[in-house]
């Protein structure tokens, strides 16, 4: 008998500690490039950083009740690409790698966003890179090829959703085979859009706009919102787009909203392969999910939040040549890689090519922390004097280093790569991995999202518990 009343409460717990019945709100975060192990270095840093001890400071996400773990592999590749993976992840269906919603045979699939606004939820795409991005783009737009940045940008009014927010849009007026088209922006007022470029310009419109798409302020990048690391006071954060996401989607409805974040620039920061970067970046993306975890502390029985990755990028790992990480020196980095070129590229002009070693060194240690905050060996110290010497020294070897989303001084990348000794973090690319990604979930329908999964199965879970 109490061996049964023990089955029994095995099989009825589960439904007593999730909250059941269909998600009135769901938050679907997507961190691009984000792996199992850039989770883990994160919150060991945190520990090493903030506490000085060896042990973890859990970001909010990864207390969330179900964590779990999804395979990523795509039709072509077991390694994805963010246009295929976003597309499984926003249609439940496997694809080529480069596809934008559609199917191996090119032809458009009914996403997850699309799906939602059919069953009468707002429905709002979000990210911190630009909106006509792979990932972004899965959910809105059905095109062959994740390069058609305009055509992608051309889908998002037939789409007819609700609010968009990025950094902005990268080809405005250029199609993927033409020089010149009609500007893109145009196209959305027609279409009933309210354009508000920054937060404030935000707050000034929101209230009388019945679409809207949130972008950055003229004059600043629109490929993306700035890194964490390189932020300035009025830039556009992920955390102030959620804020407003809900703002938006919430007013003058009874039927709830659907809304995807993509903290995007994970990804770029793990192409870098820039560890410090990267760190912060996970944190952003956490500091957004704070936002949505204030809105369901408000409606716990009626909302979802689920958080998974495209794919790992990089391939990162803790530990190198020996037992031991020292992850505390990354708390010196006061700039991601692009930044610091930035600085060296600004020194460069301001002596006419005509740096010494000393002013190098001295630039390092302000924004690296190098010789002053954090020793550099002789093999460390080797790396960085052979680059500023190739750098400085043979106008020939003066190009810049590109990767996949940046192009850099080779002196930078050399830093950059010296920090990532320093703290014993070991990359094994600058490209993607076909490593597993995590699943974290919690609220209605979560108790869907145990037990280990395919990224296909994540959407088609959502759409359950919505309803839609």
């Amino acid at each position: 008998m109490k061996r049964t009343l023990y089955l029994l409460l095995f099989v009825l717990i589960p439904g007593i500690l999730f909250a059941q019945g269909k998600a009135k709100y769901v938050f679907y975060f997507i961190g691009d490039g984000m792996g199992v192990n850039q989770v883990n270095v994160t919150e060991m840093y945190r520990a090493d950083a903030e506490e000085n001890r060896i042990g973890i400071i859990p970001l909010q996400f990864t207390q969330f009740p179900v964590i779990n773990l999804a395979t990523t592999y795509c039709t072509t590749s077991p390694v994805t690409d963010s246009a295929a993976a976003g597309t499984a992840l926003a249609t439940g269906e496997k694809t080529y790698s480069g596809a934008i919603g559609v199917d191996v045979n090119k032809q458009p699939i009914v996403t997850i966003a699309e799906r939602a606004k059919k069953a009468g939820k707002r429905v709002g795409i979000t990210t911190s890179v630009s909106v006509d991005h792979a990932t972004p783009a899965a959910f809105y737009a059905h095109q062959p090829s994740r390069s058609m940045c305009y055509e992608i940008a051309t889908d998002l009014p037939k789409a007819n959703l609700d609010f968009y927010a990025g950094g902005g849009f990268v080809k405005p007026d250029k199609t993927y085979k033409k020089e010149d088209a009609p500007n893109i922006f145009p196209i959305f007022e027609e279409a009933g859009y309210t354009i508000a470029r920054g937060y404030k310009d935000f707050k000034a419109k929101s209230s009388s706009a019945k679409k809207m798409i949130l972008i950055q302020e003229e004059g600043k990048d629109p490929s993306s919102l700035p890194y964490a690391l390189d932020r300035k006071s009025d830039d556009l954060t992920l955390a102030q787009i959620t804020e407003s996401a809900i703002s938006f989607l919430t007013k003058d409805n009874k039927k709830g909203f659907f809304l995807m974040v993509e903290g995007g620039k994970i990804d770029w920061a793990c192409h870098d392969n820039d560890a410090a970067n990267a760190i912060h970046e996970v944190m952003d993306m956490d500091e957004a999910v704070k936002v949505a975890l204030e809105f369901y502390k408000k409606h716990p029985k009626e909302t979802l939040i689920v958080i998974s990755a495209d794919h790992e990028t990089g391939g990162i790992t803790l530990g190198k040549k020996s037992y031991y990480a020292n992850l505390k020196v990354l708390k010196h980095q006061k700039q991601s890689l692009g930044g610091l070129s930035g600085k060296i590229t600004e020194l460069r002009k301001q002596k006419n090519h005509k740096v010494t070693w000393e002013e190098i060194k001295s630039l390092l240690g302000e924004t690296m922390g190098f010789w002053t905050e954090t020793p550099v060996s002789w093999e460390n110290e080797k790396i960085l004097r052979d680059a500023f010497e190739a750098s400085f020294n043979d106008k020939a070897n003066q190009e810049m280093e590109k990767r996949e989303y940046s192009s850099s001084e080779p002196l930078a990348s050399a830093a950059i790569k010296v920090m990532s000794n320093i703290a014993y973090v070991g990359w094994s690319s600058g490209d993607h991995s076909g490593g597993y990604v995590p699943v974290y979930a919690i609220g209605a329908g979560s108790e869907l999202f145990m037990g280990k999964m395919d990224n296909t199965d994540i959407p088609k879970r959502i759409a359950k518990a919505g309803g839609f």
